[in-house]
């Protein structure tokens, strides 16, 4: 297993790490998540292998290099805010979270358990770094808007985060938000949208058409950028210029793939919540290796 690092207090000097050291970094830091949180699934017997593996290489950018966040202060009046509105993919968030310093590594194993403060979906009263408590799909983003309001208000220097899966843009609520973000030029707030397609059963285009994605959030006043949500490079591109200043909210529309990593995993809505047996974990660990030695 990769040697833990100190978790990240990530400032403005994080922009002059030369491109290739952060790549490196963010990618070595994503393998280890990747890992990690397979594991947690098997041993709990339940998870959410898909839409965590989707989101994988968009956390660990945001967590191992963008973030403004100190585990030694979380509630930091300063810091950054993200929200994991797609709250189920707690896989994820929660290797992040150990990663960069917010509790020990150990604690994973306790995963889904009796009285664990690892459930599946978040609790802020349980786990510092956590913001709010999702699940419900269609609650994370109105909630980031709200917290981004408040930082307008205030003036403040923070920036909210907010990442949202593509089957959770049919909740009506995702929309109000939108529509209330771009009304009020909230320019410290920034959507992650996980575009992986599909949702628990099917593609959502099968389920209730999403296209053109793209347009709809520019009608509700927002700035949209498409980026591959698996190139390290790309998303921190994508983070680094949505943390210039500027006058409307900014959605990020990742191009991503189910179960990413996991060959039988991938592009099968299957996987949404499926549990591997002992064969499928050792065929994933053997091609997590192999990705980590290119």
């Amino acid at each position: 297993m990769m040697e833990q690092v100190d978790g990240p207090r990530r400032d403005a000097a994080a922009s002059a790490y030369p491109n290739d050291t952060r790549v490196k970094h963010v990618r070595e830091r994503a393998g280890w998540m990747r890992r990690r949180l397979l594991k947690m699934i098997v041993d709990a017997g339940q998870g959410h292998p898909g839409g965590d593996l989707s989101a994988t290489d968009i956390v660990a950018t945001l967590y191992f290099d963008i973030l403004r966040i100190d585990p030694v202060d979380p509630t930091a009046a300063g810091r950054d805010r993200f929200v994991m509105s797609k709250g189920h993919c707690t896989g994820a968030l929660y290797t992040a979270l150990s990663g960069a310093g917010f509790f020990a590594e150990a604690e994973l194993d306790t995963y889904l358990k009796p009285q664990s403060r690892l459930n599946g979906h978040p609790n802020r009263t349980y786990l510092p770094g956590v913001e709010t408590n999702t699940g419900p799909l269609g609650h994370g983003l109105p909630v980031a808007t709200g917290i981004a309001v408040a930082g307008q208000i205030d003036d403040a220097g923070f920036r909210v985060f907010a990442l949202t899966g593509d089957g959770e843009l049919q909740e009506g609520s995702m929309w109000e938000a939108a529509m209330f973000a771009g009304h009020r030029g909230l320019g410290n707030l920034t959507v992650i949208v996980d575009r992986n397609g599909l949702q628990q059963g099917a593609r959502t285009e099968d389920t209730n058409a999403l296209e053109p994605l793209a347009d709809k959030w520019r009608a509700f006043g927002w700035e949209v950028v498409g980026v591959d949500g698996h190139d390290h490079a790309s998303l921190l591109a994508a983070f680094d210029d949505a943390a210039l200043p500027r006058s409307k909210p900014r959605c990020i529309i990742a191009e991503t793939v189910k179960g990413k990593g996991i060959s039988f995993m991938e592009h099968q809505a299957a996987w949404h919540h499926g549990l591997p047996n002992a064969d499928q974990f050792a065929l994933a660990n053997g091609e997590f290796d192999m990705d980590m030695a290119r």
